[in-house]
């Protein structure tokens, strides 16, 4: 079984070569110096291999994690190769839909059919009072709580009616966003009446 001293040591040659681990893991050295995690596998019938990273950015300990995990996939039936793919594409999805991003996709939609004062009046509100507490979180994990703690501040300025209309901007993009299938649910109704009360006259 390999150590970490002899990947270290383990010197470029004229052609590339593995040092092998255990159960299909294994170290590729690179004529260029490269150290690269490859673990070799069958799936259905067929040699596969697996990258996992380079050395030292993965150590030996997360190489060998990482194989573990891999093996188990593939006692359940799964393919390691198309498990990885789909992780990857969920970290991209969960990237993508911010509540920043998501937002100022539903700004570019909408602002054609607003005067250029009130298009200001929105994404300026958004940038100023939601964007620095909730912009970078993914949808699906802003919960009613969330969304309410950013309507209190608002709140607290005093701003009551500043606070209602953010809520509606931030239920719009909410429900933008359940039509794009990013998220199931619209926390920003639900606190609607949560807020305090705009006192007419």
């Amino acid at each position: 079984m390999l150590t970490d001293v002899a990947i270290r040591k383990a010197k470029p040659a004229e052609k590339s070569y593995h040092l092998t681990d255990a159960n299909g893991l294994s170290v590729f050295i690179t004529p260029a110096g490269g150290k690269l995690w490859r673990y070799r596998y069958r799936y259905g019938g067929k040699a596969a291999i697996l990258s996992l990273g380079t050395y030292p950015d993965v150590s030996l300990l997360e190489a060998r994690e990482m194989r573990e995990e891999a093996r188990k996939q593939l006692k359940s039936g799964l393919s390691p190769s198309l498990e990885r793919k789909k992780s990857l594409r969920r970290k991209i999805a969960a990237t993508n839909n911010t509540f920043e991003v998501i937002a100022l996709e539903w700004y570019e939609l909408q602002k054609s059919m607003w005067t250029e004062r009130h298009a200001a009046d929105v994404i300026g509100s958004l940038e100023r009072d939601v964007f620095p507490y909730l912009g970078t979180e993914t949808l699906k994990d802003i919960t009613p709580p969330d969304v309410l703690d950013v309507l209190r501040k608002i709140e607290r300025r005093p701003a009551i009616e500043t606070a209602h209309r953010v809520r509606q901007r931030m239920s719009a993009v909410f429900v933008y966003a359940i039509a794009c299938g990013c998220v199931d649910n619209d926390p920003a109704a639900i606190v609607q009446k949560a807020l305090a009360p705009i006192k007419k006259g």
